[in-house]
């Protein structure tokens, strides 16, 4: 299988492409610049594409992006601390993302000649994300399947859909990923936050995963708090 990669430099796209590269045939990795209020993650996408010898493209979408506002991810708007799985997370939702940057991955990948396109979501953010959930790919697959008739036959490949993201760090290290060459916090710093939602999950799944965490964090014991936050 000949895959192109949908890749944000995040661990789990990064960890996808190390799966890829040991499984199948990694062909390049494909970013987007939607207008996100910072761009460090495509840095680490670069980083993936060098490391692993392939091509590596970022389409800008910014004239699209920049439409799609009330985001925390796009707008001057205060990502939230806390729990991942927390109502005040959906302030990062950006409206139709994945849906958009597939459509345009299938039209590369077809241009391209590839089998696939792979995307990194999984089954943490179904609470958050629509269009990150098992349905919402069936049915992409099926518009493709319809929109390349006769042009291209070109799979839909999430196999972390319904994997834990603590699944994904155990899959990582299977496949040799370098985590701490993977982006994953929503405010951009010097370092990773370690307070918000994209933070706490991270570091809650290498703890549920037993594997140990390189990430350098600017609050390393707040995920604790979240978790206890969210159970209570």
């Amino acid at each position: 299988m000949n895959a192109l990669v949908i890749c944000s430099g995040g661990l789990d796209s990064v960890s996808l492409a190390h799966k890829v590269a040991t499984e199948q045939k990694l062909i390049g990795l494909l970013s987007f610049d939607y207008g996100q209020r910072h761009k460090k993650e495509l840095g680490f996408a670069a980083i993936c594409a060098k490391r692993l010898g392939v091509p590596h493209q970022i389409v800008d979408i910014r004239d699209v992006g920049r439409n799609l506002s009330g985001s925390a991810l796009t707008d001057n708007v205060d990502v939230p601390d806390g729990h991942y799985a927390e109502d005040s997370m959906r302030i990062t939702v950006v409206p139709n993302r994945n849906a958009i940057m597939l459509a345009i991955a299938f039209g590369v990948a077809a241009a391209q000649k590839a089998d696939a396109v792979a995307t990194a979501v999984h089954g943490g953010d179904h609470f958050i994300y629509p269009d990150c959930r098992p349905a919402f790919i069936d049915a992409f697959q099926t518009m493709q399947n319809h929109a390349l008739a006769g042009y291209a036959d070109i799979r839909l490949y999430a196999p972390y859909v319904n994997m834990s993201k603590a699944d994904i760090v155990s899959e990582g290290a299977k496949y040799a990923t370098p985590f701490e060459a993977t982006w994953s916090c929503y405010k951009g710093g010097a370092r990773h936050c370690g307070r918000c939602g994209t933070c706490v999950e991270r570091r809650e799944a290498f703890d549920l995963a037993g594997i140990t965490d390189p990430t350098d964090y600017g609050d390393a014991d707040f995920w604790l708090h979240a978790i206890q936050t969210r159970s209570a």
